[in-house]
């Protein structure tokens, strides 16, 4: 016996597709920059430095003193010149009283006139230097600087631009070119 066969045939389908892309156009302008800088303030304030100088000890001792100085002082040396000139007349007198009378001889004149006027020994020598040192007296007061800067911030204005954004959507569109098919036989 013979069993029926059933022999099925199928026909795909064939579609034809027409495929527009889609178009996106994004532009983003630049954004609107302004930038302005105020200069700073500068403030400068200064006192002047002060320097005084004291030569009065210099002058001194390079012998150039006030007038009024001076004629006390050679009044005092004077002073003195005349009160040693005094002692001396009253020693040589005792010297004189003395020695009259006891069989000098007249040594005494000699001896106070060798005293008065015989060789004297050179006295010391020193080696001084004028004016002293540390005879000028420098004092110096400084000045002072304050500067004061006030900084000014920048002015910042930006204007952001919106971005441009075209977008054309795609498209798919198809043709059926054959339509599927399904066909069953049965034989025998």
């Amino acid at each position: 016996m013979r069993i029926p066969q059933i022999q099925i045939t199928t026909t795909d389908i064939n579609m034809d597709w027409n495929i527009s892309k889609s178009r996106q156009v994004i532009k983003q302008p630049q954004a609107d920059l302004k930038i302005s800088q105020p200069a700073a303030t500068l403030e400068i304030k200064t006192t002047n430095a002060k320097l005084d100088i004291n030569m009065d000890q210099m002058w001194r001792d390079l012998g150039l003193k006030p007038s009024g100085e001076m004629i006390s002082e050679y009044a005092q040396k004077g002073k003195q010149g005349a009160l040693q000139g005094i002692a001396r007349r009253v020693s040589e007198g005792y010297q004189l009283m003395k020695g009259a009378g006891r069989g000098q001889e007249g040594m005494t004149i000699p001896q106070i006139a060798k005293q008065n006027h015989g060789p004297q020994r050179p006295g010391p020598y020193n080696i001084k230097f004028i004016p002293s040192i540390g005879s000028v007296k420098v004092n110096i007061t400084p000045g002072t600087t304050d500067v004061n800067i006030q900084r000014n911030a920048p002015k910042i204005d930006v204007q952001v631009n919106k971005p441009i954004h075209q977008y054309t959507p795609g498209k798919v569109t198809g043709t059926m070119m054959q339509r599927p098919d399904v066909q069953i036989d049965v034989i025998g």
